[in-house]
């Protein structure tokens, strides 16, 4: 018998979206750290940084992403002022989604 895509709960997922707003001043430190289960997407809406990965940087200036899959170790840094936005994106296949 032939399956189709599983079904899920949107609503639920919704609910378990995180947002959040950062400003970063340039003698703010954010140390490496990881999210097991959800990716991180950040949006720069002011000022200049980077999105920092264990082997690379990624500059950020306003209208640009920076999108961390789930697991892997990032931080932000900042000489100046950084304001970004953070949505932490739960992984799809987590049970508590499904119908």
């Amino acid at each position: 018998m032939a399956h189709g895509p599983a079904l899920m709960d949107t609503e639920k997922f919704r609910q378990a979206l995180v947002h959040r707003v950062y400003h970063l001043a340039a003698d703010r430190v954010v140390a490496l750290h990881k999210h097991p289960r959800h990716d991180e997407v950040f949006y720069c809406v002011k000022g200049a940084g980077y999105g920092v990965l264990e082997s690379a940087e990624v500059p950020l200036t306003p209208g640009q992403a920076f999108i961390v899959p789930a697991g892997v170790m990032h931080a932000l840094r900042t000489e100046g002022d950084l304001y970004v936005t953070s949505t932490l994106v739960p992984l799809a296949d987590d049970p508590r989604f499904s119908l």
